[in-house]
């Protein structure tokens, strides 16, 4: 995703594609966890795609959400600030407007 360049949130939480804000990996895990993590979502993914029958699809959709909230792209939010998970909403309905709005046509083309 990094090819894109997405626009990121200032505080580093999420970063915004098709629209919408999407949580970013924890930064407090250490390398070696968010590697294998990652693996385990690129495993997972390729699963999804050669699944045969529904029970594999959904078995293989499991192993993507574990990588995921793995990583703290789902879940419990990883920050302790008390700010809600603002994930899947267009940051123009977010704490994020004012941010959102300050952004030049280039980066918020970028996000869409």
């Amino acid at each position: 995703m990094s090819a894109k360049d997405y626009p990121e949130t200032l505080d580093g939480r999420y970063f915004v594609a098709k629209a919408r804000l999407w949580r970013k990996t924890n930064p407090a895990l250490d390398d070696s966890t968010r590697r294998a993590a990652i693996k385990a979502l690129m495993q997972a993914r390729r699963g999804v795609g050669v699944a045969a029958t529904d029970d594999d699809t959904q078995a293989a959709r499991d192993k993507v959400d574990a990588a995921k909230r793995a990583l703290g792209e789902r879940g419990p939010v990883w920050w302790d600030d008390g700010a809600p998970d603002e994930s899947g909403k267009h940051p123009k309905n977010t704490s994020y407007a004012d941010w959102w709005a300050g952004l030049d046509a280039d980066a918020q083309t970028r996000g869409l």
